[in-house]
């Protein structure tokens, strides 16, 4: 007779996307300050505010990947609720292109706005919330097939 630990009821990324947050979260403090030092030398005040604006801007948009899957991992575990969580993370990704082409029409003729100092920032961001993903998840140590339960073995030959 084999003794099988208790399973946890949440899925074991949530763990992973918890820690993406957290250092994704300083991976933006420190794109905001090294953005807003250079943004200020290169164009004054007008490049700090880009370069805030800029990284708030990617701040948001991995929060929502990363809030949207965690939202929809409460839906994981059951047969009828994978439509929820691929509706959820594909929902998250389409508020994420809606805003993303708000915001660009509402910024792109603003004159407190240094073009190439938002750029520069965003893909800072963009750049960087794709290393702390994946650095957070090859040291995660999850095995392949994480969340899965085999069949009891049969005692029936």
């Amino acid at each position: 007779m084999s003794i099988t630990p208790p399973r946890s009821t949440q899925p074991t990324s949530v763990p992973v996307f918890r820690r993406i947050l957290v250092l994704g979260g300083f991976l933006a403090g420190g794109i905001g300050v090294v953005g807003a030092v250079v943004g200020g030398l290169v164009a004054g005040g007008t490049g700090v505010v880009s370069a805030l604006i800029g990284t708030a801007m990617a701040v948001v948009f991995m929060g929502i990947t990363a809030g949207s899957i965690l939202l929809a991992n409460r839906f994981a575990g059951s047969q009828g609720a994978v439509g929820a969580f691929f509706a959820i993370v594909l929902g998250g990704w389409l508020v994420k292109f809606v805003v993303f082409l708000v915001l660009v029409v509402l910024l792109k003729d603003q004159p407190w706005i240094a073009p190439v100092v938002l750029f520069l920032s965003i893909i800072a961001g963009v750049i960087g919330s794709l290393a702390v993903d994946a650095i957070v998840v090859l040291k995660s140590r999850m095995s392949y097939a994480s969340d899965v339960t085999l069949p009891a073995a049969s005692t029936e030959d």
